[in-house]
């Protein structure tokens, strides 16, 4: 094993992710819960807002995520490399394969994640990995990578199993989990950005919203899907109130009064 080349792409990873966490899940924070605060709280989907000792214990276990996000990714791209069905040459198998590879990553990780996480629901790996997690019952953007170490080494189950699945370009996948950090962030968000009536059209049913992901987190039943309600709704996993709640958060006339904290 080539010990050097598995700590550089350790490392490279480590910077990318840390940075990566901090400017979009950071930048999300600054713009929703400073800047435009007030000015967006018709948009809060719980009222309140979490305390200051939330984020900072957010931060603390996404840090650890993301070291271990890195040590995976550095044994998929480095040490498992020669076993897996990445590839270098886009144009070996063509541009449109290239785009292709996109939809096949989202569906994969779609169900790969509804998966993991009903099964992380069972009493006993909840109470002991994903409870972490689960201690935002209030998300913020900081959130996105706040998990257990064991639930963070199941979440980066996904980079070697679309790495051994089918033939993926590196670059593809990269820019395929630079996709999913910001859909995790959107979901932990706290506010619903997608517009009034949206759950009730064609494509708005399918979707994962911030709302339906933040009633997982504030009731820690049902809701279990990452970008689509397919799953949940396949399975009949759906919260029965979701499209009220989804009313309610984007029907609401603004406050006249500060947001308080929780």
């Amino acid at each position: 094993m080539d010990w050097q080349a598995f700590y550089l792409r350790w490392l490279r990873v480590t910077e990318l992710t840390t940075t990566r966490y901090f400017l979009i899940a950071g930048g999300a924070f600054l713009l929703f819960y400073v800047l435009l605060k007030n000015p967006l709280i018709r948009r809060r989907i719980q009222r309140k807002f979490p305390k200051p000792n939330h984020f900072y214990r957010d931060i603390l276990f996404s840090l650890v995520t993301i070291l271990i996000f890195a040590t995976i990714a550095a044994l998929v791209f480095v040490v498992l490399r020669p076993y897996t069905q990445l590839y270098n040459d886009v144009e070996s198998r063509g541009k449109f394969y290239y785009l292709l590879t996109f939809p096949m990553m989202f569906i994969l990780h779609d169900f790969y994640f509804y998966v993991i996480h009903r099964f992380m629901h069972l009493p006993k790996l909840f109470r002991f990995v994903h409870r972490v997690h689960h201690l935002s019952t209030n998300p913020s953007p900081w959130t996105a990578y706040a998990f257990h170490p064991l639930e963070a080494i199941l979440e980066a189950g996904i980079i070697p199993l679309i790495a051994f699945s089918f033939p993926v370009h590196p670059s593809a996948l990269g820019l395929f989990l630079l996709f999913q950090f910001f859909y995790n962030v959107y979901g932990h968000l706290g506010f619903e950005l997608f517009p009034k009536n949206f759950q009730r059209t064609w494509v708005g049913r399918w979707v994962n919203t911030g709302t339906a992901h933040n009633q997982h987190h504030e009731h820690f039943h049902g809701n279990y899907g990452l970008y689509t309600l397919i799953w949940d709704r396949l399975f009949g996993t759906l919260r029965k109130d979701y499209e009220q709640k989804y009313d309610q958060v984007t029907t609401r006339p603004s406050p006249s009064k500060t947001p308080q904290t929780s």
